[in-house]
């Protein structure tokens, strides 16, 4: 069974850094994609980062600039550098790992940036 596993989130300042990290687990294949999407309250859940297995990035305009993924294929994580965060960053963060083209999700992990 895939797993999971967000950690990092937390309050943070308006301008400062937060780094999310992501552990998947549970499968002896390897994860096409690995993505990190948010939610804010009474929003849809978002595209925030992904990355490929060799290591195509595609990040949401509301972020470039700012937040970085990167991953290890070895050890199935992914992370998140988030830079320069501003208030409207502010959700709850769900990690995401594709195999054989069926999504997983972690729990979250909440960030939440204050002015």
């Amino acid at each position: 069974q895939v797993q999971v596993v967000e950690s990092g989130g937390g309050l943070v300042q308006a301008g400062g850094s937060l780094r999310l990290s992501c552990q998947a687990s549970g499968t002896s294949f390897s994860f096409s994609a690995m993505a990190w999407y948010r939610q804010a309250p009474g929003k849809q859940r978002d595209l925030v980062a992904s990355i490929t297995s060799s290591g195509v990035r595609n990040y949401a305009d509301s972020v470039k600039g700012r937040f970085t993924i990167s991953r290890d294929n070895n050890r199935n994580t992914v992370s998140l550098q988030m830079d320069r965060l501003n208030t409207e960053d502010t959700a709850v963060y769900y990690c995401a790992a594709r195999v054989f083209a069926r999504d997983y999700w972690g729990q979250g992990t909440q960030v939440t940036v204050s002015s």
